[in-house]
């Protein structure tokens, strides 16, 4: 793998994405290249929000507007910074996960875009597909599929 400028990794406030992130954050700081942590977030309210929230349990955080998105990139960011990542840029940005990391990619130009397996063998995720699996098959950079779980 050639010496990446700018890598990207997908946050969404999970412990296995954290591992992720650490993982960028040390490539990131071995390359000397820039790090780019995006949290994609689809934010709901009313009773639209009280059922997500119900049936989503812990994975709430994802859908209760961009305050738990900015939570998140704090946390990544200190994570990045212990790896030794020096040059760090946070985003949070309204929309799908797969699309927002793919779009994000192109926008920024990443040499490299990480994020964490959590979801490859889920039920959910062959069912509804896996954000792994479809940047994957969709970013147009090469992928790290880190082994988080």
């Amino acid at each position: 793998m050639d010496a990446q400028r700018t890598v990207l990794v997908g946050t969404d406030g999970s412990a296995s994405s954290f591992t992720a992130v650490e993982r960028a954050a040390r490539l990131a700081a071995d390359t000397r290249a820039d790090l780019v942590i995006v949290c994609a977030y689809q934010p709901l309210s009313g009773p639209e929000l009280v059922r997500a929230q119900e049936e989503l349990g812990e994975e709430a955080y994802q859908v209760v507007g961009s305050a738990p998105a900015e939570e998140s990139l704090r946390a990544a960011r200190a994570r990045a910074e212990a790896q030794g990542a020096a040059h760090v840029q946070l985003r949070a940005v309204e929309g799908d996960p797969v699309t927002v990391l793919v779009r994000v990619a192109r926008e920024c130009s990443a040499d490299l875009l990480v994020v964490g397996n959590r979801g490859l063998r889920s039920l959910a995720g062959r069912l509804l597909g896996s954000v792994p699996a479809d940047v994957a098959r969709k970013a147009g950079v090469d992928v790290l599929i880190v082994h988080t779980t």
